[in-house]
């Protein structure tokens, strides 16, 4: 490639990168035609090569709790992992996508990138909380939902982790996904939604899609974390909510330092 031909690349990818939603960053526009999103998985793939490393990074599933160390405070979060043997299960464990999203979300206040302080946040499929915690203790006034069954343990984790004095606030709901959703979530309607480990089978794409059409305006932006798992399941959300949302990647290089992966992505959506 000559000179010319790399200067014309060059500006083509920075072309692509965008601001979008109330996140700072520039991201890596995912493109809203038919074949989009299949080029964003090759582009991925190709360039973090997940299945070249090993899973579980930043946590251990077999483990009571995790201790981890976000907003000067040593968090501990319970887990339980005898829950990983019942089908569907997989929010009573951390996953690495859960501890990337919340060390991001705190190195994007840090870094100025974001602000959290006074702004209201839902966070979907809230498993153990550890996201929804670092949160509220920048700032934000959290409500971390799951499904019933999973309450209790996100309650206790809540307990644990924000006693004392912090900034933001922090309350529990129940939330199952494609059905109506209680006012407290949607009057008013948030800033922020933040999920991670939410696309894990294509079947709850469109019930996960469903709770975000209704829970975001025009100014709510969604900062989604995902395992790179299966490929197809996440080309398909992808198609999906490209339809009705304009979605960008934040290209590591955003994140915080000690806390990336090649088997974990991070995207952004605002509503079109």
């Amino acid at each position: 490639m000559g000179g010319d031909e790399e200067i014309a690349a060059a500006e083509e990818e920075e072309e692509k990168m965008v601001k979008i939603g109330a996140y700072g960053g520039r991201v890596r526009m995912v493109s809203s035609l038919e074949d989009g999103a299949a080029e964003e998985m090759l582009l991925l793939w190709g360039i973090q090569q997940p299945t070249l490393s090993k899973p579980n990074t930043f946590v251990s599933q077999s483990s009571l709790q995790l201790g981890l160390d976000a907003c000067g405070r040593s968090l501990s979060i319970l887990q339980s992992p005898c829950s990983l043997g019942t089908p569907g299960v997989t929010g009573a464990v951390l996953w690495d996508s859960g501890v990337v999203l919340g060390k991001f979300v705190e190195h994007a206040v840090e870094s100025g990138m974001m602000v959290l302080r006074g702004k209201k946040v839902v966070e979907l499929g809230s498993g153990c909380g550890l996201v929804g915690c670092i949160a509220a203790l920048l700032g934000a006034e959290v409500i971390l939902t799951d499904l019933p069954d999973r309450l209790r343990l996100l309650k206790k984790n809540i307990e644990t982790n924000l006693d004392g004095d912090f900034r933001g606030s922090a309350a529990v709901n129940e939330l199952i996904w494609g059905e109506e959703l209680d006012t407290k979530l949607i009057e008013p309607l948030p800033d922020y939604v933040l999920c991670s480990d939410v696309i894990y089978s294509e079947g709850a794409v469109m019930d996960l899609l469903a709770t975000l059409r209704e829970l975001c305006g025009t100014q709510t932006t969604v900062i989604l974390a995902g395992e790179l798992r299966n490929d197809s399941v996440l080309e398909y959300f992808l198609e999906s909510a490209s339809k009705e949302f304009i979605v960008g990647r934040v290209d590591q290089g955003q994140w915080h330092p000690d806390y990336c992966s090649p088997r974990v992505v991070i995207y952004v959506l605002v509503k079109r």
